[in-house]
Protein backbone atom coordinates (compact mmCIF):
# COMPACT_ATOMS: atom_id res chain seq x y z
CA UNK A 1 0.00 0.00 0.00
CA UNK A 2 0.75 3.23 -0.28
CA UNK A 3 0.80 4.56 2.65
CA UNK A 4 3.13 2.17 3.73
CA UNK A 5 6.08 3.50 2.27
CA UNK A 6 7.66 6.62 3.90
CA UNK A 7 6.06 8.95 0.88
CA UNK A 8 2.70 7.86 1.41
CA UNK A 9 3.28 8.61 5.48
CA UNK A 10 4.76 11.72 4.92
CA UNK A 11 1.97 12.92 2.87
CA UNK A 12 -0.90 11.47 4.98
CA UNK A 13 0.91 13.28 8.04
CA UNK A 14 1.23 16.47 6.11
CA UNK A 15 -2.72 16.38 5.13
CA UNK A 16 -3.28 15.80 8.71
CA UNK A 17 -1.41 18.75 10.14
CA UNK A 18 -2.60 21.25 7.72
CA UNK A 19 -6.39 20.31 7.84
CA UNK A 20 -5.79 20.45 11.97
CA UNK A 21 -4.30 24.15 11.25
CA UNK A 22 -7.74 24.56 9.02
CA UNK A 23 -9.87 23.56 11.90
CA UNK A 24 -7.76 25.63 14.44
CA UNK A 25 -8.17 28.90 12.20
CA UNK A 26 -12.00 27.78 10.55
CA UNK A 27 -13.78 27.89 14.34
CA UNK A 28 -12.22 31.31 15.33
CA UNK A 29 -12.98 32.65 11.71
CA UNK A 30 -16.38 31.44 11.41
CA UNK A 31 -16.85 32.90 14.87
CA UNK A 32 -15.40 36.28 14.01
CA UNK A 33 -18.04 36.16 10.92
CA UNK A 34 -20.73 36.37 13.37
CA UNK A 35 -19.64 38.84 15.35
CA UNK A 36 -19.41 41.16 12.31
CA UNK A 37 -22.48 40.46 11.14
CA UNK A 38 -24.43 40.83 13.81
CA UNK A 39 -22.36 44.36 14.56
CA UNK A 40 -23.09 45.32 10.93
CA UNK A 41 -26.89 44.43 11.91
CA UNK A 42 -26.25 47.11 14.73
CA UNK A 43 -24.89 50.00 12.96
CA UNK A 44 -27.74 49.44 10.42
CA UNK A 45 -30.43 49.66 12.68
CA UNK A 46 -28.91 52.64 14.53
CA UNK A 47 -28.92 54.86 11.40
CA UNK A 48 -31.91 53.87 10.29
CA UNK A 49 -33.69 54.80 13.72
CA UNK A 50 -31.70 58.07 13.80
CA UNK A 51 -33.03 58.81 10.30
CA UNK A 52 -36.27 58.03 11.57
CA UNK A 53 -36.21 60.27 14.41
CA UNK A 54 -34.46 62.95 13.24
CA UNK A 55 -37.63 63.82 10.74
CA UNK A 56 -39.26 67.15 11.71
CA UNK A 57 -42.07 66.58 13.43
CA UNK A 58 -44.24 68.47 11.38
CA UNK A 59 -43.42 66.85 8.27
CA UNK A 60 -45.52 63.70 7.02
CA UNK A 61 -43.34 60.53 7.06
CA UNK A 62 -44.88 57.87 4.71
CA UNK A 63 -46.53 55.29 6.43
CA UNK A 64 -44.09 52.49 5.23
CA UNK A 65 -40.94 53.91 5.52
CA UNK A 66 -40.15 52.23 9.19
CA UNK A 67 -40.91 48.89 7.28
CA UNK A 68 -38.70 49.41 4.84
CA UNK A 69 -36.09 50.41 6.63
CA UNK A 70 -36.09 47.55 9.01
CA UNK A 71 -36.39 45.18 6.25
CA UNK A 72 -33.93 46.84 4.78
CA UNK A 73 -31.55 46.17 7.89
CA UNK A 74 -33.12 42.72 8.08
CA UNK A 75 -34.72 43.52 12.08
CA UNK A 76 -37.81 43.64 13.64
CA UNK A 77 -37.19 45.97 16.58
CA UNK A 78 -34.26 49.10 17.12
CA UNK A 79 -34.18 50.13 21.14
CA UNK A 80 -31.52 53.15 21.49
CA UNK A 81 -30.52 54.10 24.55
CA UNK A 82 -30.23 58.33 24.69
CA UNK A 83 -29.44 59.95 28.02
CA UNK A 84 -29.75 56.87 30.36
CA UNK A 85 -33.15 56.18 28.54
CA UNK A 86 -33.58 53.55 26.94
CA UNK A 87 -36.31 53.98 23.67
CA UNK A 88 -37.62 51.95 21.04
CA UNK A 89 -37.06 53.55 18.45
CA UNK A 90 -38.16 51.43 15.64
CA UNK A 91 -40.76 48.13 15.48
CA UNK A 92 -42.31 45.81 13.33
CA UNK A 93 -46.61 45.41 14.11
CA UNK A 94 -47.04 42.68 16.86
CA UNK A 95 -43.20 41.34 17.08
CA UNK A 96 -42.46 37.94 18.13
CA UNK A 97 -41.16 36.64 21.11
CA UNK A 98 -37.59 36.44 21.50
CA UNK A 99 -35.99 33.41 22.49
CA UNK A 100 -32.29 33.86 22.20
CA UNK A 101 -30.07 37.01 23.95
CA UNK A 102 -26.62 37.52 23.23
CA UNK A 103 -24.50 40.53 24.63
CA UNK A 104 -21.83 41.97 22.27
CA UNK A 105 -20.40 44.67 24.24
CA UNK A 106 -17.46 42.34 26.26
CA UNK A 107 -18.11 38.66 24.30
CA UNK A 108 -14.39 37.15 24.22
CA UNK A 109 -13.68 35.12 21.49
CA UNK A 110 -14.58 31.79 23.54
CA UNK A 111 -18.12 32.92 24.34
CA UNK A 112 -18.29 34.29 20.50
CA UNK A 113 -17.45 30.58 19.37
CA UNK A 114 -19.73 29.20 22.11
CA UNK A 115 -22.66 31.41 20.61
CA UNK A 116 -21.48 30.80 16.62
CA UNK A 117 -21.79 26.83 18.00
CA UNK A 118 -25.42 27.66 19.26
CA UNK A 119 -26.04 28.44 15.45
CA UNK A 120 -24.96 25.89 13.58
CA UNK A 121 -26.73 23.41 16.06
CA UNK A 122 -30.28 25.24 15.97
CA UNK A 123 -32.29 24.60 13.23
CA UNK A 124 -35.19 25.96 13.70
CA UNK A 125 -35.51 30.28 12.40
CA UNK A 126 -35.78 31.76 16.47
CA UNK A 127 -35.90 35.08 17.17
CA UNK A 128 -33.14 36.28 18.51
CA UNK A 129 -31.63 39.84 20.62
CA UNK A 130 -28.52 41.34 20.24
CA UNK A 131 -27.19 44.29 22.42
CA UNK A 132 -24.06 45.68 21.71
CA UNK A 133 -22.44 49.16 20.90
CA UNK A 134 -22.49 51.05 17.21
CA UNK A 135 -19.67 51.43 15.33
CA UNK A 136 -20.67 54.12 13.22
CA UNK A 137 -22.11 57.31 13.38
CA UNK A 138 -22.91 58.36 16.65
CA UNK A 139 -21.84 55.96 18.97
CA UNK A 140 -23.96 54.19 21.88
CA UNK A 141 -25.41 51.19 22.92
CA UNK A 142 -28.17 49.64 20.89
CA UNK A 143 -30.41 46.06 20.84
CA UNK A 144 -32.13 44.84 18.11
CA UNK A 145 -34.29 41.53 17.59
CA UNK A 146 -33.52 39.91 14.31
CA UNK A 147 -34.98 36.11 12.98
CA UNK A 148 -31.62 33.80 13.06
CA UNK A 149 -32.33 32.13 10.11
CA UNK A 150 -30.58 34.56 7.65
CA UNK A 151 -27.47 34.53 10.20
CA UNK A 152 -27.35 30.99 10.15
CA UNK A 153 -27.25 30.98 5.82
CA UNK A 154 -24.58 33.49 5.86
CA UNK A 155 -22.32 31.59 8.65
CA UNK A 156 -22.56 28.65 6.55
CA UNK A 157 -22.25 30.35 3.20
CA UNK A 158 -18.86 31.63 4.77
CA UNK A 159 -17.99 28.30 6.67
CA UNK A 160 -17.85 26.66 2.92
CA UNK A 161 -15.83 29.11 1.46
CA UNK A 162 -13.48 28.59 4.12
CA UNK A 163 -14.08 25.39 3.71
CA UNK A 164 -12.98 25.22 0.36
CA UNK A 165 -10.26 27.85 0.32
CA UNK A 166 -8.74 25.34 3.16
CA UNK A 167 -9.33 22.35 1.15
CA UNK A 168 -7.48 24.38 -1.89
CA UNK A 169 -4.80 25.42 0.34
CA UNK A 170 -4.21 21.89 2.23
CA UNK A 171 -4.28 20.12 -1.20
CA UNK A 172 -1.42 22.86 -2.62
CA UNK A 173 0.78 22.76 0.19
CA UNK A 174 0.69 19.06 0.74
CA UNK A 175 1.57 18.38 -2.87
CA UNK A 176 4.25 20.78 -2.30
CA UNK A 177 5.61 19.35 1.00
CA UNK A 178 5.06 16.27 -1.10
CA UNK A 179 7.34 16.77 -3.54
CA UNK A 180 9.83 18.52 -1.36
CA UNK A 181 10.49 15.41 0.54
CA UNK A 182 10.72 13.58 -2.13
CA UNK A 183 13.17 15.42 -3.65
CA UNK A 184 15.47 16.03 -0.88
CA UNK A 185 14.86 12.96 1.41
CA UNK A 186 12.77 10.01 -0.19
CA UNK A 187 14.91 9.76 -3.28
CA UNK A 188 18.52 10.07 -1.38
CA UNK A 189 16.78 7.24 0.94
CA UNK A 190 16.16 5.26 -1.97
CA UNK A 191 19.60 6.06 -3.44
CA UNK A 192 20.82 4.23 -0.34
CA UNK A 193 18.59 1.42 -0.21
CA UNK A 194 19.03 0.57 -4.23
CA UNK A 195 22.70 0.81 -3.90
CA UNK A 196 22.51 -1.40 -0.84
CA UNK A 197 20.47 -3.91 -2.74
CA UNK A 198 22.79 -3.68 -5.98
CA UNK A 199 25.79 -4.72 -3.34
CA UNK A 200 23.98 -7.48 -1.81
CA UNK A 201 23.81 -9.00 -5.77
CA UNK A 202 27.01 -8.58 -6.30
CA UNK A 203 29.24 -7.79 -3.14
CA UNK A 204 32.35 -8.33 -5.29
CA UNK A 205 31.80 -5.46 -7.89
CA UNK A 206 33.51 -2.63 -6.93
CA UNK A 207 31.57 -0.29 -9.32
CA UNK A 208 28.71 -1.02 -6.65
CA UNK A 209 29.92 0.49 -4.18
CA UNK A 210 27.67 3.71 -3.37
CA UNK A 211 29.64 7.14 -4.07
CA UNK A 212 28.07 9.97 -1.39
CA UNK A 213 26.83 12.78 -3.31
CA UNK A 214 23.62 13.75 -0.56
CA UNK A 215 24.32 17.79 0.34
CA UNK A 216 22.26 16.76 3.40
CA UNK A 217 25.05 16.21 6.35
CA UNK A 218 23.09 13.63 7.55
CA UNK A 219 22.34 11.77 4.40
CA UNK A 220 25.87 12.29 3.78
CA UNK A 221 27.52 10.55 6.36
CA UNK A 222 24.58 7.65 6.24
CA UNK A 223 26.32 7.12 2.65
CA UNK A 224 29.91 8.09 4.04
CA UNK A 225 29.45 5.28 6.45
CA UNK A 226 27.98 2.88 3.94
CA UNK A 227 30.40 3.48 1.43
CA UNK A 228 33.23 2.54 4.08
CA UNK A 229 31.58 -0.23 5.03
CA UNK A 230 30.84 -2.16 1.62
CA UNK A 231 34.73 -1.54 0.84
CA UNK A 232 35.57 -2.99 4.03
CA UNK A 233 33.34 -5.95 3.38
CA UNK A 234 34.48 -6.46 0.21
CA UNK A 235 38.09 -6.78 0.86
CA UNK A 236 37.08 -9.20 3.78
CA UNK A 237 35.01 -11.23 1.40
CA UNK A 238 38.08 -11.64 -1.23
CA UNK A 239 40.27 -12.20 2.18
CA UNK A 240 37.60 -14.89 3.04
CA UNK A 241 37.66 -16.41 -0.82
CA UNK A 242 41.67 -16.48 -0.77
CA UNK A 243 41.65 -17.84 2.84
CA UNK A 244 38.92 -20.51 1.76
CA UNK A 245 40.88 -21.73 -0.99
CA UNK A 246 44.03 -22.02 0.56
CA UNK A 247 41.89 -24.07 3.30
CA UNK A 248 41.05 -26.16 0.06
CA UNK A 249 44.39 -26.87 -0.66
CA UNK A 250 45.34 -27.43 2.89
CA UNK A 251 42.82 -29.99 3.29
CA UNK A 252 44.06 -31.71 -0.28
CA UNK A 253 47.69 -31.64 1.28
CA UNK A 254 46.54 -33.25 4.52
CA UNK A 255 44.63 -35.62 2.78
CA UNK A 256 47.58 -36.80 0.62
CA UNK A 257 50.30 -35.82 4.23
CA UNK A 258 47.59 -38.28 6.33
CA UNK A 259 47.73 -41.44 3.62
CA UNK A 260 51.59 -40.94 3.13
CA UNK A 261 52.37 -40.78 6.93
CA UNK A 262 50.27 -43.82 7.40
CA UNK A 263 52.15 -45.98 5.60
CA UNK A 264 55.16 -44.24 7.25
CA UNK A 265 53.58 -45.49 10.68
CA UNK A 266 53.32 -49.19 8.87
CA UNK A 267 56.37 -49.33 8.09
CA UNK A 268 57.96 -47.88 11.46
CA UNK A 269 55.82 -50.69 12.89
CA UNK A 270 58.18 -52.96 11.37
CA UNK A 271 61.06 -51.35 11.90
CA UNK A 272 60.33 -51.38 15.94
CA UNK A 273 60.56 -54.85 15.61
CA UNK A 274 63.90 -54.89 14.85
CA UNK A 275 66.75 -56.58 17.07
CA UNK A 276 68.94 -53.75 16.60
CA UNK A 277 69.06 -51.92 20.41
CA UNK A 278 69.74 -48.53 18.90
CA UNK A 279 66.64 -49.32 16.37
CA UNK A 280 64.82 -50.39 19.22
CA UNK A 281 65.36 -47.17 21.21
CA UNK A 282 64.62 -45.08 18.11
CA UNK A 283 61.62 -46.53 16.81
CA UNK A 284 58.88 -45.91 19.79
CA UNK A 285 60.01 -42.25 18.81
CA UNK A 286 59.24 -41.96 15.45
CA UNK A 287 56.20 -43.98 15.84
CA UNK A 288 54.84 -41.30 18.35
CA UNK A 289 55.78 -38.39 16.14
CA UNK A 290 54.04 -39.94 12.79
CA UNK A 291 50.92 -40.80 15.25
CA UNK A 292 50.82 -36.84 16.31
CA UNK A 293 51.26 -35.76 12.54
CA UNK A 294 48.66 -38.11 11.51
CA UNK A 295 46.51 -36.73 14.42
CA UNK A 296 46.96 -33.45 13.70
CA UNK A 297 46.21 -33.74 9.86
CA UNK A 298 42.49 -35.48 11.08
CA UNK A 299 41.76 -32.27 13.22
CA UNK A 300 42.88 -30.28 10.07
CA UNK A 301 40.23 -32.26 7.82
CA UNK A 302 37.75 -32.51 10.35
CA UNK A 303 37.53 -28.56 11.38
CA UNK A 304 37.66 -27.99 7.47
CA UNK A 305 34.70 -29.84 6.88
CA UNK A 306 33.30 -28.20 10.14
CA UNK A 307 30.00 -26.30 9.73
CA UNK A 308 27.90 -25.60 13.29
CA UNK A 309 24.31 -24.75 12.32
CA UNK A 310 23.22 -21.82 13.86
CA UNK A 311 22.01 -22.03 17.23
CA UNK A 312 18.38 -22.63 18.41
CA UNK A 313 17.67 -20.23 21.18
CA UNK A 314 15.65 -20.97 24.20
CA UNK A 315 15.54 -20.64 28.38
CA UNK A 316 17.75 -23.42 29.41
CA UNK A 317 18.38 -23.79 33.19
CA UNK A 318 21.57 -24.36 33.63
CA UNK A 319 22.05 -25.71 36.94
CA UNK A 320 21.30 -29.65 35.51
CA UNK A 321 23.12 -29.13 32.33
CA UNK A 322 26.00 -28.14 34.12
CA UNK A 323 25.24 -31.14 36.26
CA UNK A 324 25.12 -33.09 33.32
CA UNK A 325 28.49 -31.92 32.25
CA UNK A 326 30.09 -32.47 35.28
CA UNK A 327 29.47 -36.52 35.14
CA UNK A 328 30.08 -36.96 31.57
CA UNK A 329 33.77 -35.61 32.36
CA UNK A 330 34.13 -36.88 35.73
CA UNK A 331 34.17 -40.34 34.28
CA UNK A 332 37.89 -39.97 32.75
CA UNK A 333 39.36 -37.74 35.50
CA UNK A 334 37.91 -39.19 38.88
CA UNK A 335 41.03 -41.90 39.47
CA UNK A 336 43.77 -39.48 37.92
CA UNK A 337 42.83 -37.47 41.21
CA UNK A 338 41.04 -34.77 39.49
CA UNK A 339 37.67 -33.49 40.97
CA UNK A 340 35.01 -31.39 39.30
CA UNK A 341 32.73 -29.53 40.79
CA UNK A 342 29.64 -27.53 40.49
CA UNK A 343 28.41 -24.14 41.50
CA UNK A 344 25.44 -22.82 39.88
CA UNK A 345 22.12 -21.40 41.59
CA UNK A 346 19.13 -23.42 41.04
CA UNK A 347 17.13 -20.67 39.38
CA UNK A 348 19.55 -19.17 37.35
CA UNK A 349 18.32 -19.94 33.19
CA UNK A 350 20.20 -18.79 30.01
CA UNK A 351 19.40 -18.05 26.33
CA UNK A 352 21.21 -20.53 24.86
CA UNK A 353 20.94 -23.78 22.61
CA UNK A 354 21.44 -26.72 25.24
CA UNK A 355 23.10 -28.73 22.87
CA UNK A 356 25.97 -26.31 21.49
CA UNK A 357 26.41 -24.82 25.37
CA UNK A 358 26.95 -28.45 26.45
CA UNK A 359 29.63 -28.58 23.83
CA UNK A 360 31.23 -25.17 24.90
CA UNK A 361 31.46 -26.17 28.66
CA UNK A 362 32.67 -30.08 28.44
CA UNK A 363 35.81 -28.57 25.90
CA UNK A 364 36.41 -26.35 28.75
CA UNK A 365 36.20 -28.51 31.62
CA UNK A 366 38.22 -31.71 29.58
CA UNK A 367 40.77 -28.87 29.22
CA UNK A 368 41.07 -27.43 32.45
CA UNK A 369 41.28 -31.37 33.57
CA UNK A 370 44.04 -32.07 31.13
CA UNK A 371 45.93 -29.25 32.34
CA UNK A 372 46.03 -30.60 35.84
CA UNK A 373 46.78 -34.06 34.50
CA UNK A 374 49.87 -32.53 32.96
CA UNK A 375 50.68 -30.76 36.56
CA UNK A 376 51.51 -34.50 37.68
CA UNK A 377 49.48 -33.72 40.97
CA UNK A 378 45.80 -33.77 42.02
CA UNK A 379 43.67 -31.10 41.61
CA UNK A 380 40.07 -29.50 41.12
CA UNK A 381 37.86 -28.15 38.49
CA UNK A 382 35.36 -25.99 39.23
CA UNK A 383 32.25 -24.93 36.91
CA UNK A 384 30.10 -21.88 38.12
CA UNK A 385 28.00 -19.30 37.40
CA UNK A 386 26.53 -15.78 38.76
CA UNK A 387 23.86 -13.30 37.06
CA UNK A 388 25.29 -10.06 36.05
CA UNK A 389 22.78 -7.67 34.88
CA UNK A 390 21.22 -8.69 31.56
CA UNK A 391 24.26 -11.68 31.41
CA UNK A 392 25.27 -14.98 32.83
CA UNK A 393 28.84 -15.38 33.48
CA UNK A 394 29.57 -18.93 34.01
CA UNK A 395 33.28 -19.66 34.96
CA UNK A 396 35.21 -22.79 34.59
CA UNK A 397 38.52 -22.64 36.71
CA UNK A 398 40.99 -25.26 37.43
CA UNK A 399 44.18 -25.45 39.43
CA UNK A 400 46.59 -26.72 37.45
CA UNK A 401 49.85 -24.97 36.33
CA UNK A 402 48.30 -21.90 34.13
CA UNK A 403 48.95 -21.30 30.16
CA UNK A 404 52.32 -20.88 28.94
CA UNK A 405 53.13 -17.39 27.12
CA UNK A 406 53.00 -18.62 24.18
CA UNK A 407 49.55 -20.51 24.25
CA UNK A 408 48.16 -16.91 26.00
CA UNK A 409 49.56 -15.17 22.82
CA UNK A 410 47.77 -17.21 20.33
CA UNK A 411 44.87 -18.34 22.49
CA UNK A 412 41.84 -18.79 20.27
CA UNK A 413 43.91 -19.38 16.84
CA UNK A 414 44.07 -22.79 15.19
CA UNK A 415 46.71 -24.93 15.20
CA UNK A 416 48.56 -21.96 17.40
CA UNK A 417 46.53 -21.73 20.68
CA UNK A 418 47.07 -25.40 22.20
CA UNK A 419 48.56 -25.12 25.56
CA UNK A 420 48.73 -28.87 25.69
CA UNK A 421 51.57 -30.14 23.74
CA UNK A 422 50.06 -32.22 20.98
CA UNK A 423 47.39 -30.45 21.01
CA UNK A 424 46.08 -28.16 18.10
CA UNK A 425 44.22 -25.47 19.83
CA UNK A 426 40.74 -26.20 17.74
CA UNK A 427 38.74 -26.99 21.01
CA UNK A 428 38.82 -23.40 22.23
CA UNK A 429 38.37 -22.05 18.72
CA UNK A 430 35.14 -24.17 17.70
CA UNK A 431 33.68 -23.23 21.73
CA UNK A 432 34.60 -19.37 20.67
CA UNK A 433 32.83 -19.46 17.97
CA UNK A 434 29.96 -21.20 19.28
CA UNK A 435 29.67 -18.76 22.34
CA UNK A 436 29.53 -15.61 19.65
CA UNK A 437 26.74 -16.93 17.81
CA UNK A 438 25.12 -16.99 20.74
CA UNK A 439 25.45 -13.21 21.09
CA UNK A 440 27.83 -14.38 24.29
CA UNK A 441 32.20 -14.14 24.39
CA UNK A 442 34.72 -16.47 25.68
CA UNK A 443 37.36 -14.97 26.91
CA UNK A 444 40.48 -15.57 29.05
CA UNK A 445 39.17 -13.99 32.96
CA UNK A 446 43.31 -15.30 34.55
CA UNK A 447 46.01 -17.47 34.84
CA UNK A 448 48.59 -18.44 36.57
CA UNK A 449 50.59 -20.89 38.66
CA UNK A 450 47.50 -21.10 40.86
CA UNK A 451 45.59 -22.11 37.80
CA UNK A 452 43.46 -20.89 34.82
CA UNK A 453 40.02 -19.22 34.80
CA UNK A 454 37.73 -18.95 31.32
CA UNK A 455 34.73 -17.10 31.43
CA UNK A 456 31.59 -18.11 29.33
CA UNK A 457 28.95 -14.75 29.15
CA UNK A 458 25.94 -15.55 27.91
CA UNK A 459 22.08 -13.84 27.59
CA UNK A 460 20.38 -13.97 30.70
CA UNK A 461 16.03 -14.59 29.12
Amino acid sequence: MFLNTLSGRILGLVILFVVIAEVLIFVPAVARFRESYLQHRLDLGQLAALALLATPPDQDVAPNLQSELLATADLLTVTLQRAEVRELAMSVENPPMVEASYDLRDAGLVELIRGGARVFLSSDNRVISVKGYTQQGLKGEVQVTMYEAPLREQMIAYGLRILYLSLVTSAGVAALLFYAVQWLIVRPIKRVADSMIAYRDAPEDATRVIAPKSRVRELRQAETALRDLQVQLAAALRQKERLAALGGAVAKISHDLRNLLTTAQLLADRIEASADPAVGRTAPKLVHSLSRAIALCERTLAFGKAEEPPPVLATVPLAPLVCEVVESESEGVAQKGIAILADVPAALRVRADADQLFRVLSNLVRNAGQAIETSGRPGTVTVSARAAGAWCEVSVADTGPGLPAKARENLFQPFRGGARQGGSGLGLVIAAELVKGHGGALTLAETGPAGTVFRVTLPMP
